[in-house]
């Protein structure tokens, strides 16, 4: 009876919160800082090639990959020791990736050749290149592996990939300069930012047709500064953060009725964001202020900056 009930107060109890890391990536320093989620501190700082700008891991976190821009390079880091274990192709100039949920395939978008390249992380070899619009930039994989969205800057369009056959099955026009795309609600949805245009446009995914358009505005603050680029959602799906670049500002959606809940301060700049593992914390890249502004969910508040290198840009989390 006694270790029937300490079993239930063990499993009464709290879980402790998750820990973990946040990897940013700093295009103008060619590293990576570090942040320890429990400490908000830069624990390491590890060098990349030139101008690091998109960061992802695999999904059990054994591999991070880093596009080094200016090196024409994607690079393959073991997060353990920082240590490069290869280089891949990747075309010139690459900005943006989105690895395949099977971790085999890399979708890269290469601004300068207007190409999307597929390549196999295990061979190492380039399976397939795509003609898509000017200046390719955002990168989205749907959930069950089947499409890709490669977005065009210049040209102004979202590019639907069938990853199956390698060919574009649809191109949507969104408004000026798109840099960001997500799926969202198990891959119902598509959402794409365009930073001049100053919108994030909603498509559906079964008839590519747009559903809806969001509009931001924050007092005292230019219409012309209001720049959407990087967005994440909440495990529910239910909220969306977007970060409104020289606006300063990260705008919370409300993802179910494409509302703006509100508005957070954070640096100069934003880039991109990462949550922390448990989601109770989002850190925020900014560029021109060299640091990363964490944003406690619960409460919609920035709570601390931290210092990291030149041009933060890119961010991605490890448990």
């Amino acid at each position: 009876m006694k270790r029937h009930i300490a079993t239930l107060l063990l499993t009464a109890l709290p879980l402790p919160a998750l820990a973990g890391e946040i990897w940013v990536t700093n295009e103008k320093d060619d590293t990576i800082s570090v942040i320890d989620v429990d400490t908000l501190e830069v624990v390491r700082t590890i060098e990349t090639g030139e101008r690091p700008r998109g960061i992802t891991f695999n999904s059990d976190y054994s591999r991070v990959y880093i596009c080094a821009s200016d090196s024409d390079t994607v690079q393959v880091m073991d997060p353990a020791t920082g240590e490069i274990l290869h280089d891949l192709p990747s075309g010139e100039d690459p900005e943006q990736f989105v690895l395949a949920p099977d971790d085999k395939h890399l979708w890269i978008a290469n601004e300068d050749d207007a190409v999307t390249t597929v390549v196999d992380v295990e061979t190492r070899k380039v399976v397939a290149q795509i003609n898509v619009g000017i200046e390719p930039e955002g990168m989205a994989v749907s959930p069950d592996g089947k499409v890709v969205i490669t977005t065009s800057e210049t040209t102004n369009m979202a590019h639907w990939i069938d990853t199956a056959t390698n060919k574009i099955f649809a191109n949507t026009l969104v408004d000026s300069r798109p840099r960001h795309a997500e799926f969202t609600k198990g891959g119902a949805e598509l959402w794409v930012s365009s930073e001049i245009g100053g919108t994030v446009t909603v498509f559906d995914t079964a008839t590519q047709a747009e559903t809806q358009k969001l509009r931001f505005e924050i007092t005292g603050v230019n219409a012309d500064l209001i720049q959407p680029v990087g967005f994440e959602f909440t495990p529910d799906g239910k909220t969306a953060f977007v970060a409104l670049g020289p606006s300063n500002h990260v705008a919370v959606i409300n993802a179910e009725t494409y509302e703006v809940e509100g508005y957070i301060l954070v640096g100069r700049r934003v880039w991109h964001m990462a949550f922390s593992p448990d989601h109770t914390q989002l850190f925020t890249t900014n560029g021109v202020s060299g640091d990363v502004t964490v944003i406690d969910v619960a409460s919609r508040a920035a709570v601390k900056s931290v210092k990291v290198g030149r041009f933060p840009w890119g961010a991605a989390m490890r448990p």
